[in-house]
């Protein structure tokens, strides 16, 4: 297995992609994949896809799937915003065949990827687009068990932009108790592990956040970008609720 980079829900938001990518390319990765939610939220769509679009592979997120099909469950911002992305993807511009290249790579965008024992999905094993696993989730012990039984050995998922680490015997690790790297050298040890958001953080933390992961470790990587930048962009589109900006600068 390669020393892969493993990134999730860009959201649009390409000076946090941008800082990724430039991180990326210090830490002598083999290949860069996606867990999907390339789109939706943020104010550069399409450049973020012509990047993801370079990748090894990328899953399909239930925001990629709604920039081509109706929205279900979200809220009014979320919901107004995915309907901006979806003119955004459909304007023809000066290139008419990007605009084509765009939709047909999200239309072929796959629910899962398995590699070995390696299970790469947007949302959990058991709904790969739409299930959240929370850290709360650890109480559940119902809902933890089925989705292990699920797990070939590693899941790597993103969706609730939360980084950490579930373990079989109901924990949630956090990064921060990671260290320098998470072991996964027990063969035998079940793991699913969200790799945060790129570009829309939701545990406190407002940086950036991806994985680095090869066969004997795993390590959360942390990276700051310009806030304001991506702030500016969502203020400059009406369609866009201004709240989508503000709350980056607390990582909610």
């Amino acid at each position: 297995m390669t020393r892969t980079a493993i990134l999730s829900d860009i959201h649009g938001n390409l000076s946090a992609l941008n800082s990724v990518l430039e991180d990326i390319a210090s830490q002598r990765v083999d290949r860069i994949v996606c867990l999907g939610d390339v789109v939706g939220y943020g104010p550069e769509p399409c450049a973020c896809l012509d990047k993801v679009m370079e990748f090894a592979f990328c899953v399909l997120g239930n925001h990629d799937s709604s920039s081509l099909f109706d929205p279900e469950g979200f809220n009014v911002a979320a919901e107004q915003a995915i309907f901006w992305t979806r003119s955004q993807l459909e304007k023809i511009g000066d290139d008419p065949e990007a605009s084509r290249r765009r939709i047909d790579y999200l239309c072929q965008l796959p629910r899962t990827v398995r590699e070995n024992d390696w299970l790469f999905v947007h949302g959990s094993p058991r709904g790969p687009t739409n299930e959240y696993v929370f850290p709360e989730d650890t109480q559940n012990l119902k809902k933890m068990e089925k989705l292990f039984s699920l797990v070939p050995r590693l899941c790597f998922q993103g969706h609730t932009h939360v980084p950490g680490v579930f373990t079989a015997d109901h924990r949630f690790i956090r990064p921060a108790e990671t260290g320098t790297g998470y072991s996964l050298g027990d063969p035998n040890a079940k793991l699913m592990i969200n790799v945060g958001s790129v570009g829309q953080p939701r545990d406190g933390d407002p940086r950036s956040c991806y994985v680095i992961a090869e066969p004997g470790v795993l390590e959360f990587r942390r990276v700051e970008y310009d806030i304001e930048s991506t702030v500016r962009a969502i203020e400059a589109e009406s369609d866009l609720d201004n709240f989508l900006g503000y709350r980056l600068r607390e990582g909610r």
